[in-house]
């Protein structure tokens, strides 16, 4: 199954030679899960041919705003209602979350209630899950269709579904401590309070439910579930 990345962003360049740009985050999240990848990176304009050249959509994170005024961002939403008219499925991840849900009809916002960033635990159908959080941007009304599926006392709408073709998430399942401890140090400072760059550094040890989540959005793109 033909995966196709749809890169919004890219990770800071201190980390290319080690971890890796965010399309190779999400190779090794969904590794051993039977896809191929095929990158574009639409922030630099790069777009595919047509919904249907790939069996299934990912949109990554970026630190760009879903409701800026850039010139990637229009194409994007058109190409979102098309996967979704082409009934092939797609997960989005932050950023990724947010354009979906700005293009299906829902709001987003620069978030009043400050950043989150770290190891961050949500309601995922009833049950505790894990994950890092990296955020100010929230999706603050949903677009018809769409069900909450997680949530927190900070992000009440941190993940969404929509019927068997739509699966998105606010948090970043694809990042381990290594990115959230280069993310505190190289894009943080001056950004995110002192204060919430320290605690997540001093969380970084504790788990996070990555594997868990990969597991969900691989089912998701297979449609198994």
């Amino acid at each position: 199954m033909k995966i196709g990345i749809l890169q919004t962003g890219h990770a800071p360049d201190e980390v290319l030679d080690t971890i890796g740009d965010y399309d190779a985050m999400f190779h090794r999240l969904l590794g051993g899960h039977g896809f191929e990848f095929e990158t574009f990176n639409v922030v630099d304009m790069e777009f595919p041919d047509g919904p249907d050249i790939c069996d299934g959509w990912l949109i990554t994170g970026s630190r760009h705003g879903a409701y800026e005024d850039l010139p990637f961002i229009p194409p994007l939403e058109d190409l979102i209602r098309a996967v979704h008219g082409a009934d092939r499925p797609m997960v989005g991840v932050c950023f990724g979350h947010q354009i979906i849900a700005q293009a299906m009809g829902g709001k987003v916002v620069k978030f009043d209630g400050g950043w989150r960033v770290g190891r961050t635990e949500y309601d995922l159908h009833g049950q505790p899950v894990a994950l890092n959080a990296w955020h100010q941007d929230q999706v603050v009304e949903v677009p018809d269709g769409a069900e909450v599926i997680a949530s927190n006392d900070f992000c009440e709408n941190a993940a969404l579904v929509y019927g068997d073709r739509i699966w998105t998430i606010q948090p970043h399942p694809e990042f381990g401590a290594e990115m959230v401890e280069a993310l505190a140090t190289f894009r943080g400072p001056g950004v995110v309070p002192d204060d919430q760059l320290e605690a997540a550094r001093a969380a970084l040890p504790d788990p996070v439910a990555n594997v868990t989540i990969a597991a969900r959005m691989a089912a998701f793109l297979k449609r198994e579930g």
